[in-house]
């Protein structure tokens, strides 16, 4: 009888799913953000479905700490996942990353995204730099503009002393290289400053004028082919936390990540573009930046990537991963 009651208690255990493990990602974007909707949010819920529930993520409805935190969270388990911008991270452990920011890069968010995860790992190692978490996804977003209330930049010297919000990294040395003034902050601390007059103008996409309410306090907006800059972004989880997952549940998510989700952010960031295009008309004059102004980004830009390529470690060739992005996006044809 006693045998029998085991053996009854154990087809009932056996019967039972076990309780899925619940991933925690920190969120500082929006809750609707089109990232956040047609990325994040799809992304957590394939999670759940390629391991038959065994895993789950839950996105949090407000970050568990400030947009420059969220990499040192994800490594230091404060959360299991987070994704940020890897120039919000003032020291300089992200220095391959920079591959993604330079100007004239891509002005396609898949083909940028695809480009940053394939050579960002294979040539200027990007896991090294994200030691202590599992590297889930590298991106990046369609071309970046320069936007400010100020004046049409359409020559060289109208970029002298513009306040020019930037997010760090390349972006802030080209601007300072430029003449104006870059001032760091994160994207949700945008809306107040710019519409307070604190700054003149910022460095953005195009979905970031509706995303982060800014259309009535832009005027122009200046475009190049190919990005007057780019930022590249991460998405980790805490490396404890993944190696405790089953091989075939870590298997099954690498499966849906990396160059999947690549894909995946690269078209919810066209998307947003494009519906952004569309919201604000006419209301914002975009234009394309005069030759002269052109020229002088360029001669910016070439001279931050020298510098750049030479700052890294020993076999890393930064000049030919540029080259090689470059053909990958495009922009190398044009």
């Amino acid at each position: 009888m006693q045998t029998l009651k085991y053996a009854a208690a154990a087809l009932i255990l056996a019967a039972t799913p076990l309780a899925a493990e619940e991933l925690i990602m920190s969120s500082w974007l929006p809750p609707k953000h089109p990232i956040v909707v047609n990325a994040m949010e799809p992304w957590a819920a394939e999670v759940a479905k390629v391991t038959d529930g065994r895993v789950t993520v839950r996105i949090m409805g407000k970050p568990l700490g400030s947009p420059p935190a969220h990499f040192d969270m994800a490594r230091d388990g404060i959360a299991d996942i987070t994704y940020g911008l890897h120039s919000f991270t003032e020291d300089d452990r992200f220095n391959g990353a920079r591959l993604g920011q330079f100007s004239f890069m891509g002005d396609d968010a898949v083909k940028n995204s695809e480009a940053f995860w394939t050579i960002y790992r294979d040539k200027l190692g990007a896991e090294e730099e994200h030691a202590g978490t599992h590297l889930l996804g590298l991106f990046m977003h369609g071309p970046g503009l320069l936007h400010n209330n100020k004046r049409k930049i359409e020559k060289p010297e109208d970029m002298a002393g513009l306040k020019i919000r930037v997010p760090g990294g390349y972006v802030g040395d080209l601007v300072s290289a430029l003449g104006a003034s870059p001032l760091f902050m994160s994207s949700p601390e945008v809306y107040e400053k710019l519409s307070r007059g604190v700054i003149d103008g910022v460095a953005f996409t195009y979905e970031a004028m509706t995303a982060f309410n800014l259309t009535d306090h832009i005027k122009y907006s200046m475009t190049v082919p190919g990005g007057i800059y780019n930022t590249t972004w991460f998405l980790v989880m805490n490396e404890a936390k993944w190696n405790a997952l089953s091989e075939e549940d870590r298997k099954a998510i690498d499966g849906i990540s990396g160059m999947a989700f690549a894909d995946r952010v690269g078209k919810a960031w066209n998307d947003a573009d494009t519906a952004a295009r569309d919201v604000v008309g006419d209301k914002v004059d975009f234009y394309e930046a005069p030759a002269a102004v052109v020229d002088a980004l360029r001669k910016a830009a070439t001279e931050l990537e020298a510098k750049w390529a030479a700052s890294l470690p020993q076999g890393r060739d930064g000049a030919a991963a540029l080259a090689e992005f470059r053909q990958m996006t495009g922009v190398a044809q044009q």
